[in-house]
């Protein structure tokens, strides 16, 4: 799992001051790291417009439609944190977790996120995480 997200693509000062500011901010980090082309910025979008990605504990997964597959050069993850939070919809979103997906790589990956989510500790440990190996540790570790 660790090949999908890399400790540059992980941004834990981010600011936005729109769901749409921080969305394509997101996908700008997926572009910066090779995963998706510059069309999948909009795809991002086109989705959160039709359904929110919004999953709790101040945890939003930006991610484009089934038709930008072919925007989608690798699977990959960015995590954003936004430390002034932002308004997504009326939910106060502090961590983004984009999502790059031509086939289900990922899965796995968000598993673990919905666990983290579950525990409100771990859950408060990804919204205040300030390293990037905090983030990795509660990502990418391997259940024992």
């Amino acid at each position: 799992m660790g090949d999908l997200l890399a400790r540059d693509a992980i941004r834990l000062e981010e600011r936005a001051g729109s769901r749409d500011e921080a969305i394509r901010r997101c996908g700008a980090v997926l572009v910066e790291v090779g995963a998706v082309g510059p069309a999948y910025v909009e795809a991002m979008l086109e989705r959160e417009r039709s359904v929110s990605t919004y999953i709790g504990e101040g945890v939003a997964i930006p991610h484009g439609t089934l038709h930008s597959k072919e925007t989608v050069l690798r699977d990959a993850l960015a995590v954003l944190r936004f430390p002034d939070g932002i308004d997504w919809d009326g939910q106060d979103v502090r961590v983004c977790v984009a999502i790059a997906a031509a086939g289900d790589g990922h899965v796995d990956i968000l598993a673990q996120l919905a666990e983290i989510l579950m525990d409100p500790d771990q859950a408060a440990r990804l919204r205040d995480a300030t390293d990037p190996a905090d983030v990795l540790d509660l990502l990418v570790m391997e259940k024992s």
